[in-house]
């Protein structure tokens, strides 16, 4: 009779015929048994099961073994339980795990089913380690995804990482990647855990300084800065090349960056200024109302946006574009008035015309915070103005190249308005001599009109522009008034190329300035260059040439 039989057997047998022996057997096998079954229910729990309720501890130790146990597990739930804990949704609670979703429901964690949490939840408690930690898992559970982009960020988390854990799985996305960006960054990422693992040769080292001095950034330098004390002379020497040559690079793509910068605040300078260039140079007019002009286009364009959001969301991306000729409308618009109703009756008169105008300012200013209030108005920036494009160390912020290209843009129509039409030979002639121009015949006071109205408006449009690059208030042209008025009289009063070339020499060097002198001490000093230079020109780097009658 076999073991199963016989098992069977005696347990339809009575207690007393059961033999000593049988029964020791049977005891036997049901012993082990059980063990089986332990044991075989331990072996199905795996690292991911074993390694969640550490998490519950309460402890930074536990914390980061769980994570990387975790990590290491291959389980499918293991990226969702990373990214709970990175944003702070990894719940624990009567020592049990949970997950809070983005709707609000609480999981749990080792199955992803929906329960019944404690009322009583607290979230897993993380520090600089533990964050670290995160990142390298990271990286190393997105190293192998079919996303080119997740791969791209997953081999820059472990570049900062530098976690020695992640290598094997490094090594296998380098040898499948067929991207020729994200293959060199995931061997850049490589290079810096190979730098910082101890028991890595000499040879391998060296390789991966050269890969780190390839990128050439500021975590590289960092990297390559931060060597041990008691590191191979061989690799401090290659380190201190290379980091050296980084220092040599970063320093020509700052300057070019600044360079960038100068540019960019140059065009802003030219959009607040031509318009003040044409009214200043035209009528003498010391407008100290132009930075309400520019205010005034920016708030227009806060409103074609509300308007678009409630009616037209779909437009949103061509708010701009719609917003221009309606600030230029707008506020051109209220120059005529202001210069109809205020200046036509202050000529010649320039400190009283310089009261009003402040005047005029602080009531525009008044109007608008009693309108719209005193806190600053959201303008939104389209979907094609976002983001930037690098080109080697250079940052172009798609915003600033939009402006720069938007401020030549209306340079030149505003050049071909006054050289080619007849308003703008007008202009000129009034410009260069006013009593001439009116014994020719040109009603020189309708050419004020439409110049100052021309000037108000050009402002409003460059309001347009500096609503996607500063705060929309009610002292947003305040900001500009003084420094338009120094590009002006700088470049030459009324000439729209020395408007230019006075607003890009200002820019750029005042950010080459702000570096080294700070951004407060570097404008001291641009204004102190400013007046000693018009102390030897006073009209200017392109006076305008005339016999002016009236001087």
């Amino acid at each position: 009779m076999s073991d199963e039989g016989g098992f069977i057997a005696a347990l339809t047998l009575p207690p007393f015929e059961f033999s000593r022996m049988t029964s020791l057997r049977i005891l036997m096998r049901a012993f082990a048994l059980l063990l089986l079954i332990g044991f075989g229910a331990r072996a199905m729990a795996g690292p991911y099961e074993e390694a969640l309720p550490k998490f519950a501890s309460d402890s930074y130790a536990d914390t980061e073994a769980a994570l990387s146990a975790i990590a290491g597990s291959g389980h499918g739930r293991a990226l969702t339980i990373v990214e709970a804990l990175r944003d702070g949704r990894l719940l624990v609670g009567e020592g049990q795990v949970y997950i809070k979703e983005s709707s609000g429901s609480i999981v749990d964690a080792a199955t992803g089913a929906t329960v019944n949490a404690p009322d009583v939840l607290k979230p897993v408690r993380v520090n600089n380690r533990v964050r670290r930690a995160v990142e390298a898992a990271m990286g190393n559970l997105t190293l192998l995804s079919t996303d080119a982009q997740a791969r791209l960020n997953a081999a820059r988390a472990v570049f900062r990482s530098r976690d020695a854990a992640v290598l094997p799985v490094l090594d296998r996305a380098i040898a499948q990647e067929s991207h020729v960006h994200v293959r060199d960054a995931l061997e850049r990422a490589r290079a810096s855990v190979i730098l910082g693992k101890a028991d890595a040769s000499v040879s391998d080292k060296k390789a991966a300084i050269e890969i780190l001095s390839e990128r050439g950034d500021q975590d590289a330098l960092a990297l390559l800065s931060n060597l041990p004390p008691d590191a191979n002379p061989e690799l401090v020497k290659a380190a201190a090349e290379a980091a050296a040559g980084i220092q040599s690079r970063l320093a020509f793509w700052n300057a070019l960056q600044n360079v960038w910068y100068g540019v960019s605040l140059g065009s802003v300078l030219l959009l607040a200024a031509i318009g003040l260039a044409i009214t200043f140079g035209a009528m003498g007019v010391i407008n100290m109302a132009h930075g309400e002009m520019v205010m005034i286009g920016a708030y227009t364009t806060f409103m074609v946006q509300e308007f678009i959001r409630l009616q037209v969301p779909g437009l949103f991306d061509a708010s701009l574009f719609i917003a221009l000729p309606l600030a230029f409308l707008v506020s051109g618009g209220i120059g005529i008035f202001i210069e109809r109703g205020v200046i036509r009756f202050l000529y010649g008169r320039p400190l009283e015309t310089l009261l009003a105008t402040w005047g005029l300012s602080l009531i525009l200013q008044q109007g608008v915070r009693t309108i719209f209030g005193p806190t600053n108005r959201e303008v939104g920036t389209p979907s094609w103005m976002s983001g930037a494009l690098e080109i080697g160390g250079l940052s172009l912020t798609y915003n600033r190249i939009a402006i720069v290209v938007f401020a030549f843009s209306v340079f030149a129509v505003l050049l071909c308005v006054m050289r080619y039409t007849r308003l703008g030979l007008y202009v000129r002639a009034v410009t260069q001599n006013r009593r001439m121009a009116g014994s020719m015949g040109i009603r020189t006071n309708r050419i004020d009109a439409l110049a100052f109205g021309l000037g108000s408006g050009v402002a409003g449009i460059a309001g347009v522009a500096l609503s996607q690059i500063d705060n929309v208030s009610p002292n947003l042209g305040q900001g500009y008034i003084i420094d338009s008025f120094l590009v002006v009289v700088f470049g030459g009063v009324g000439n729209l190329w020395g408007t230019l070339v006075g607003a890009m020499t200002l820019g750029i060097a005042n950010k080459m300035l702000e570096p080294y002198a700070g951004a407060v001490l570097g404008k001291i000093l641009l204004l102190i260059a400013i007046i000693l230079f018009i102390q030897r020109r006073p009209r200017g780097l392109f006076a305008l040439k005339g016999r002016a009658v009236e001087a």
